[in-house]
This record gives structure tokens, sequence and C-alpha cells, in this order.
């Protein structure tokens, strides 16, 4: 290891310049050096500098003010010569190999032994550091604290030293899982209000909030325990296997090594590494297969994660024979498969394999960042993981930031704000002060002139409550004018003058300077909140002189900048000025605060004066609106002259306020808070309700937002109905009841009005669908119209909608409304319809595949939204589903021309397209045709075309839910009134529900179902269809039992019979008209093929009046040479599997 010079004091002192010179000198004294020495090593040794770090260096990988590089050797160069490595995980040492000389590698004492004896990494190059004790890098403070990721893995605490007596801290959590003791660490106490924080955001996506590790591991440890109870009769019956990375998920083996009392196995390379971490001689893991059941297997042996989790169950058989048990369950430990809407333990089975999906993670979920975040509370956060992080203004990095707005140290970025004030342009301060004298007089004159009776009541009414910011303290500056140095005095009211207005006076900036104790940011706000406060003091006031007509923050800022009262010993006081938008109508505003009996004096007669003074006004005042509208609490009103007007936020005070009232009370602070929440316009509403609640508070608005977001949101978005965008598919009246849902439509009258863009009929079409049935009107509330193709928006919306709910009724009444719209104007694509709302193009039995990976689809998305691959993948780490990431990339693709609308029919029968395309060129006319349709899409529709390809549609509606959708709506259809039909005909529409799925038990095929069930209607029964012979008929399947007690219980005094359980496999057989006979299994897979014996037999056995028939039947094999001894199950699926073009000869078969 690189070996620091000895300090004398108690804080190491470590000098990264000299380990890099000495380690390279070092290096040539052992052995000639096999590549030269970097540029770096020459300018040192000549005690030149080094050059700047480049524009384009990713800043979160770089600590400001500083050369200290953390997880960036990709970026290497000769800019510098400090590295630090948070943990051994690649894509965290990427650009690291044996040849590393390029700088000094700080680490912790685990993470230095594995770069040195896994990577190889010259010892000379790394210096590990020890936990929680301070160490001097080059002038700098860096202090080591554990993350709770990987052995190893540490967070890094940079204090730097910027100018005398200042420092600027910086927290590097590297990867790290929050955990509540890092609270108590010490060193963590002065890092609070850090400059920042670099944060793993991994899961930065409120959709990532899993349990904690603590659960997880107890859910392996008790599928392990509970499964071995029940196998505990045969010896090696089931194989444990556990996915892991290199290095990584070391406490779940622990804890399953202790709670299950046995040994772990692993290959070579998984004990090198744990050696190498001190669990080498624990006794705990071992390379014997047989000493355990428990193994250790690489992360993608028992399937993929990306784009979702596909397992792989023929990997789990090779292992299971090869190793020599009857069953395997595996393990996959990571948050990435977790699905918030469904068991937070998600399993996977087929036949004897299991694959339980555990959202153990290693990494803070969306709750405990936000947790981390509020502790430390930085002035800003600043991402490591997603897509554009190396910019710190990236698009989606500044989204992942306002996930914690409200919880970073809001002050402390104000005064940094008005610091800014400060750096005025010195260049240019002479001619602004010369011109700033020229209008600041030309403005007292004109207001000399203005000085007339009217403004004498203003004055003399209530003077109590016009408070001057300043005039309370001229006195006192005046005083300590001769006290104060002129040199520095003129220096600091220079900064101070920079960020004032240009008509504040000397004297004010004495007095300003003398009650902050000299200190400018302070002063600065001081001022402006005194500003905001007199303002708020002259609304209150002159709304009680007149009511006849609000008075405008333009009314006000005329009012101050008509000049100063001359003071009296009464106490006449000063008005001050501040600077506001521009107004055509000031003039006419101060009419409206005069009383009545003096309005008459008002200079109308002279039009010339009042042009001549808004045009110096204008002239003289600033281009954009003033600071104090940054603090104050201001709603602004634009209207269609385009004459803007403001008004001061007057609290809420009405408790029957109503929410139109309050989204003009709070319009601005609305609008923040639906961007911070990235939110769309459907949450207006309630985003109206919290504010009153908070009366205008933004961040305690966000607080209760993130602390109960279901709750509250439900509580005011249950009435609105009409998005003002119609490419938001509304999401705020899913949980309504069905007297909310009354209400609703009531109401849908008046609320027609609110959609400001796109077609108001796409927007209504859309929340019409959330419309009970009996209110539902399918031609008038489609988004198409009669004699048209439907198009596939409007299945996309209602997709949407579906996946957002719950509750099967509600699914199943969306779903009625869609297909009714289908029945009523395009019958012809009600069956292609059902076929995408069951993500599936052809009847099971006839293996219609798109055979699509996850691949294609991102190569054809690259090309139709013109992205790359790099951002498809960090997107989707990010999000977790790809049809989220398509949506993304194709709302920031700017389009010339609306692309034409894509049709149920289309997309159709463009997948059935897909599916056939074989042989050379296959892959690209797939991802032509993929393209096509990407390019075509609108709305949401890409997204749900996207999961429609991966075969993962992710809206929980299978065909025990389409079915009786369809059926519902083909009842309504029918019925010339719908109204009351869902309550007075309930047991009907059941009924008729009932009847159709039970048909398609008998008749699979929705070819035949569909169109029989439209032409049929109400009159629709299960004897309509009959049995087809070459159609496999889904299979009754057994309900597992714990015993015959259960069994008996079940069935409650009914009559049943039994029948034997052969330990074979289920064999569906039937012979067609053309006496031709096929095997089906009891997934409905053909398997022909497989067994030719047994079709022999039943030609043998079958008479010749059998023309036709279906055999439900077990295969069960059957040793001959041992008297027809029956065969285990194993043994027949040893049995070779043939294919649909071969069949297995009778000769070869061995069982």
């Amino acid at each position: 290891m690189a070996t620091p010079q000895p300090s004398s004091t108690k804080t190491r002192k470590l000098n990264s310049t000299h380990l890099f010179l000495n380690s390279h000198k070092s290096i040539s004294q052992q052995q000639p050096p096999q590549t030269p020495p970097p540029l770096s090593f020459s300018l040192l040794s000549n005690n030149s500098p080094l050059p700047p770090i480049p524009s384009d260096f990713p800043q979160s990988k770089l600590i400001p003010k500083t050369r200290f590089i953390v997880d960036g050797f990709r970026h290497s160069g000769d800019h510098s010569v400090s590295y630090f490595l948070s943990h051994f995980h690649s894509d965290h040492y990427t650009g690291l190999t044996p040849s590393w000389c390029k700088g000094i590698i700080f680490c912790s004492d685990i993470t230095a032994r594995l770069l040195v004896e896994i990577l190889k990494i010259p010892s000379l190059f790394v210096l590990p550091l020890p936990l929680g004790e301070p160490v001097l890098i080059d002038g700098c403070e860096v202090v080591l604290v554990d993350a709770n990721h990987c052995p190893g893995a540490v967070q890094f605490l940079f204090k730097n030293a910027v100018v005398a007596g200042k420092f600027e801290r910086y927290v590097h959590t590297g990867d790290f899982r929050f955990s509540k003791s890092m609270k108590l660490e010490y060193a963590m106490s002065e890092y609070v209000c850090a400059d920042a924080i670099f944060l793993d955001t991994t899961y930065c996506n409120p959709k990532f909030v899993f349990p904690s590790q603590e659960e997880s591991v107890d859910y392996i440890v008790d599928v392990i325990e509970r499964i071995g109870v029940e196998n505990q009769a045969s010896a090696k019956s089931v194989l444990f296997l556990v996915a892991t990375y290199v290095i990584g998920k070391e406490r779940i083996l622990l804890e399953i090594s202790r709670r299950c009392k046995c040994k772990i196995h692993v290959d070579g390379r998984k004990m090198a590494v744990l050696q190498v971490l001190g669990y080498g001689e624990s006794g705990v893991f071992t390379e014997d297969e047989s000493e355990s059941d428990v193994h250790v297997v690489g992360w993608s042996v028992l399937g993929e994660t990306w784009p979702y989790f596909r397992p792989n169950f023929v990997k789990m058989k090779e292992i299971m024979i090869e190793r020599g048990y009857s069953k395997v369950v595996g393990f996959v430990p990571t948050g990435w498969t977790y699905e918030v809407k469904r068991n937070k333990f998600a399993v996977r089975a087929k036949d004897s394999f299991e694959i339980h999906l555990v959202p153990y993670s290693e990494h803070s979920n969306y709750d405990e960042l936000r947790e981390y975040v509020k502790f430390l509370k930085p002035k800003r956060v600043i991402p490591t993981v997603g897509l554009d992080v190396e910019k710190l203004d990236g698009k989606h990095a500044y989204k992942m930031k306002k996930h914690f707005a409200g919880l970073v140290d809001e002050m402390a970025n104000k005064q940094d704000f008005l610091m800014g004030f400060r750096q005025g342009c010195r260049e240019t301060n002479e001619k602004v002060e010369n011109d700033a004298g020229i209008v600041l007089n030309k403005g007292l004159d004109q207001e000399q002139e203005l000085r007339s009776p009217e403004m004498k009541v203003i004055e003399n009414t209530d003077q109590g409550h016009f408070l001057d910011s300043s005039s309370n303290l001229q006195e006192r500056g005046s005083q300590d004018l001769t006290v104060l140095d002129d040199e520095e005095t003129e220096e600091i009211m220079q900064q101070l003058r920079d960020c004032l207005p240009i008509w504040v006076t000397r004297t004010q900036l004495l007095d300003l300077l003398s009650s902050s104790g000299r200190n400018v940011v302070e002063a600065v706000s001081n001022f402006f909140e005194r500003e905001t406060e007199f303002h708020e003091q002259v609304i209150a006031c002159t709304t009680s002189v007149s009511t006849s007509q609000p008075i405008s923050l333009n009314d006000s800022a005329l009012v101050s900048k008509l000049g100063s009262v001359n003071s009296s010993p009464h106490g006449s006081v000063e008005l001050p000025r501040i600077e506001d938008h521009k107004s055509p109508n000031k003039m006419h505003s101060i009419k409206s605060i005069v009383s009545p009996g003096k309005r008459k004096k008002t200079p109308e007669n002279k039009p010339n004066k009042k042009v001549k003074i808004n045009s110096i006004l204008e002239s003289s005042g600033s281009k954009q609106s003033t600071i104090t509208r940054f603090f104050g609490k201001l709603v602004t009103n634009v209207s269609q002259g385009d004459e803007v007007g403001t008004t001061f936020e007057q609290g809420p005070d009405d408790k029957n306020l109503l929410p139109s009232d309050a989204i003009k009370l709070y319009r601005d602070e609305i609008d923040q808070f639906i961007q911070i929440i990235n939110g769309s316009e459907s949450s207006r509403s309630y985003a109206a309700t919290i504010l009153e609640k908070t009366r205008g508070d933004i961040n305690m608005a966000l607080d209760i937002y993130y602390s109960n977001p279901e709750v509250d949101r439900g509580e005011s978005e249950e009435k609105l109905v009409v998005c003002r965008k119609s490419v938001q598919p509304p999401c705020c009246i899913r949980n309504c009841s069905s007297g909310q849902e009354e209400q609703v439509s009531d109401k849908l009258g008046h609320m027609v009005g609110l959609s400001v863009q796109g077609p108001v009929t796409e927007s209504v079409t859309t929340n019409f669908v959330l419309l009970p049935p009996e209110k539902y009107s399918p031609i008038e509330h489609a988004c198409w119209t009669d004699g048209q193709p439907a198009p596939y928006m409007h299945l996309a919306r209602t997709f949407d909608l579906v996946e957002g709910e719950k509750g099967k009724i509600k699914v199943t009444y969306m779903l009625c409304n869609m297909f009714r719209s289908l029945l009523a104007l395009s019958p012809e694509d009600v069956l292609p319809a059902v076929y995408l709302c069951t993500n599936k193009i052809a009847a099971d039995h006839e293996k219609m595949e798109l055979n699509i990976g996850g691949s294609l689809v991102t190569a054809a998305l690259e090309e139709a939204c013109g992205t790359n691959r790099s951002k498809i993948r960090d997107l989707y780490n990010s999000l977790g589903d790809l049809g989220d990431v398509a949506q993304l990339c194709r709302q920031t693709q700017t389009l010339l021309a609306p692309p034409s609308p894509l049709l149920i029919k289309d997309v159709f029968s463009m997948l059935r397209k897909i599916s056939v395309q074989t042989g050379s060129g296959s892959t690209v006319r797939k991802k032509s045709l993929i393209g096509n349709l990407m390019r075509s899409c609108r709305e949401k529709e890409i997204k749900f075309l996207v999961r429609t390809l991966i075969r993962n549609l992710r809206i929980g509606a299978m065909m025990k839910t389409v079915l009786p959708a369809l059926a519902q709506a083909v009842f309504m259809n029918s019925s010339p009134n719908c109204e009351g039909i869902v309550k007075n005909l309930k047991e009907k529409l059941q009924c008729l529900s009932a009847t159709v799925v039970e048909a398609y038990y008998i008749l699979p095929n929705l070819d035949l179902l569909v169109p029989s069930l439209m032409s049929e209607g109400i009159g629709f029964s299960s004897s309509t269809l009959s049995m087809v012979p070459g159609i496999p008929i889904k299979p009754m399947l057994a309900k597992i039992s714990n015993g015959v007690r259960q069994a008996l219980k079940f069935f409650q005094n009914k009559a049943f019979t039994c029948e034997y359980k052969y330990d074979g496999q289920r064999a569906q057989i039937h012979k067609l008209v053309d006496g031709s006979v096929s095997v089906f299994s009891r997934k409905g897979d053909e398997t022909t093929s497989r067994f030719p014996d047994l079709v022999n037999t039943i030609k043998e056995s079958c008479k010749p009046a059998a023309v036709t028939f279906i055999l439900d039947a077990e295969v069960v094999a059957i040793d001959r040479k041992n008297g027809c001894k029956l065969m285990s199950f194993q043994e027949l699926s040893s049995r070779d599997r043939g294919s649909k073009y071969s069949l297995i000869t009778i000769d070869s078969i061995k069982v």
C-alpha cells in the first residue's frame, strides 16, 4: 500500500502529489516500468501545474473547488492525481486495470485489499483510510463513514477551506442504504446543513418503497425453513439457490447460515473474495457441494432482471439434474423486481421450480432518501445515478431534485441568491449611477407635480398603519456615519447599492448597515422584508378607505413612487418606493383609492402630463419584476388585453373559500407545487386545497403531500373530471364511490370549459370511461365518430386508467364502457381489442408468439424517438418500466407534424405480421415494423404498445376480467334503456358474465367465442358453442389441501367422487375429423411429437364409430421389464421432447 509521511499532529496530513511522485519512484526502483508514467508525473516533478479539469467533466463525480474525483476512473486523466473509490462494484471502479498509475486511490481498508488482491492494482497507488477519523488530504478534511451497502462501502465527507475561516462541506454517499444509526454518527453531525450531498438516486422514484432489509432476510430464512421441514424425509430433495454479485448480499448468506444452521456453498471465485473479506476461515462457506443444500450462484443464472424479470427455468433444470435434486427454489434479492401493486414477495413457479423475487436492496429506497436528505438538510442535492446526472442542470437531474423540495436548506439558498447581487459589474457602476441620477431627478420633478390634495388624504388616513422601512433608523445612521472608516464604508455601501433599487438614498443605506451590524446580506434581507410588510399594510389601509375597486400592487407601487411626505411634528411618514411591473392604467388605479369627495380634484385635465409621467416611469423602471415579488406572496392576473396586474395574497380566512377562489389566490404557489410533484393539471384542485390549508406555504404543503399523499389527494380530487391537457389522462377520480361518481356525472357539463388545450372531446372521452355504465353514452362519449375505424388511443386511455385502479368492479366498468363504444361504432374492432386487452395475438393453442426481446424493442425505440441505448438504460434504471421509458422519450421528442392516428386493427394486424417474420433478415424487418408503429403513437399509446411488445402489459386485466366486461357491454348495448340496469338486472349481468367465462373454458378460442357472443347477444349460452377437437380445453386444476378434513369441509356435505392422482403428466388427447390424433399438455401445449407410442395406442384402441373425441388423461411411465411397474414423474420427464417438425422414433424411446 502507499505509505504516507508520518505526521506529528493528531490529524493525519497527506499530500497526494508527494504520495503520487513517491509511488512512481518506488515502482521504477523495484522493476522497469512496463508503461511510461503519465504526463501528470512529469508536470508535478517539474513543479508545473496540472491541466485544468475539462469543462465537460461529470459534475456528479467531482468535489467542487478541488481535484478530488469520486468513482470516476473512466474519466481519469492528467488533470488529477487524487481519486476516491466508495466501494468495490464494477460500475464504480470501471477504468481500473492492473497497470493503473494515474493517481492515488483513497478508499476503505476492505476495498483496498480487494483492489490489490482481486484487480491486481499496484499497492503503491492504493491508500486505505480509517473509518470515522478525519484525515487532511491536500488541505481538505476527509472522513469515511459506513455506507451500509456492501463490505467496505463508505460515504465520503469533505470539508474544504475556501477562504479564511470559511469552509464548504460536501457529503458523497457513493452507493448506500440509509439506516437510523447514520443519524447517530458523530462525524455526520458536523455535516448537517452541508453545501451539497452527492446522493445515490438509484431508487429515486415514489414507486420504490420496498420493505426493510431485515424483513426481506426474514422472508428468505422462513421459506428455507418451511420447505426444508416439508421435505426433510428425503435427502437431497430440495436445492436452494441464492443469486448474488461477486461482492454483496453477504448479510443474507450469513443469516441463512446462522438461523438455518447450515453451511453455504460458493464457487472458487466467490470464496476468494470472501477470504479477502475475512470470512474464509469462519466455517460458514464451503466449496464442497455435498456439504450444503444452499448454493450461491451468479446474478443472471436464475433469470434476467432487465427490462423485466424473465426466469431461466431451463438453467435451473440443468443445475437440478447435474446436482441430483428433485426440486429447486431460487431467490433473487433486488429492488428492481419489486412491484408496489402486487405482493411484495412475488413468486415465479413452473413444475418443480420456484423463484422468489425478494425486494432486498442495498440501495436506499425512496422514503429513505427523503429521510436522509431531511436529516442532513443540505443546500442542494446532486444526483449521482440516472439519466444526464453528469450535467447538474440536466432535465432529468432537475426532475429528481424536485423530489427533495422542502427538505433542503431553503434559507441558505436565499442567502446565496442575495449574495449574487454583490457581484455587480464594477466596470459599469459609474455609468449606472449617472444614468440613475438623471432618471431619479426627472422622476422626483414629476412627483412634485403630482402632489395633490387626494394624496394628503392618504397621508392623514390612519397614519399609524404606514410605517417607513427605514425612517426610524435615519438619526442613528447619521450618527454612525462619523464613526465608520470612510474607505471601508464606501466599499460596503457600494456592495449594498448593487443589491438595492437605485432610488434608495445614502442615508437609508447607512441606516440598513447600522441595523444589521454591517452585514450586507442581512441588510438586503431586512430591506425587502420591510418593503413587503409595508405594502401589505398599504393594501389593508386602502381597502378600508375604498372598497369599490381593489388596489393592485401597481397602485401601491405608484403611490410609493410619488415621493416622500414632508415630516412634521404630528407624525407624518415617508412612503418608500418600490419598482414593479409597468402598467398603462397606473394613474387610473390611483383614483380608486381616493374618497368620492376628493375625486373631482384629480388631475384629469392634464392628459399630457399623465402620458409624460407614464413614459418616464416606464423608462426608469425595471424591465422585469422586482425581487420583492420573489419574497412576497403575489398572484398574477393576465387579462386578454395583455395588461398585467398583481394583487397581494390575503390569508384564506374565509372557511367557505371555494377551490376556484383558492386557485386564483395561490396561482403562483399552485404552479410551483404542481411542478415540484411532477403533477398534471388535474392536480390543480388538490393543490389549491392543500395550499389553502397551509395558507400558501409551499414547504408545509409538500410535507403534507409526501407524508400522506393518498388520503389528502383523494378528498379533493373526487369531483375533478376534465383535465386541462388532453395528453395527460386524468387519474383523479379513480377512487370515487358510486355516489361521488354521480356527482361527477351531474357536473360534467359545467366543467368542460376548464379545458384550455387540445380537443375537448379527447379529454372528456377519457374521463367518461370512468363513469358508471348507466351514465356512459357509447356514441357521444367516444373519441371517434360512426363510420370511422377505432383508434388505438381508445384502448391506451382505458389502459392508463385501469392501471391505476385496484378494484376489480371498477376495472370491469371501465372495460365495459370501452367495449360498448367499440360495439356501437366499430364492431369489427372488438375482437382485436379483446386480444390486445389480454396481451395476446392468437389463441393459446396456436402458439403464435411475437418472439421479441427487450433489446429489439430498445433498438426500435432508439430510432423512433431519436435517443440512444445508454439513455434508455439509465431511464429504465430510474423508472423500472420500459413502457414508461418509451413514454418519456416520446414526450421529449418534437415533431414537425402530428402522426396519423394509430388504429386498433392496424396494431393487431402488425403484431401478427411481426410474429410470422422468420429467416434471414427477420430481425431487421421486425425492427422496421415496430418502429413504424412507434412513430404513429400519440399520448400514452407508445407506453402500452411497448408493454404489449415485451408481453408485460401490467394493467392487471386477465381473461376472467375482460370477458365479463365484454359480456356486460353486449348486454347493455342490447337494452334500449341502460338506466338502472346495473342495479335492477345485476343477477342477469352476472349470469351472462359467468356463462361467457364458462364457454371460454369449453372453447378457449376468441375467434369463435367473441363473434358468437356479439351475434347472440342476451340469448348467448354455453350450449351455443360446443367443443372443437384440435382446440384444447382449459384443464380442471386441483386445489391444494392439507388433508382429508379440509377437503370434506370444502364440499360441505355434498356428494363428490374421488380418483387416483397418478405421478405422471396430464394429457388431453384429441381425435380430429381427418383421423389424426393430437396430444396437449396441461397448459395447452401440443406434445404430440413427444408421445408417438401413445398416438399409436389410441389409434389401435379407437373404434371406427368414434369419429372425433376428446380424452382427458394422465400419461404415466411404465417399466415393462419389471411387471409394468409405475415409474416416477422425473423419469418420464427425461423423455426427449421432439419438435413440431420431427417426431421421436419409437425405437429411441427409453421411458
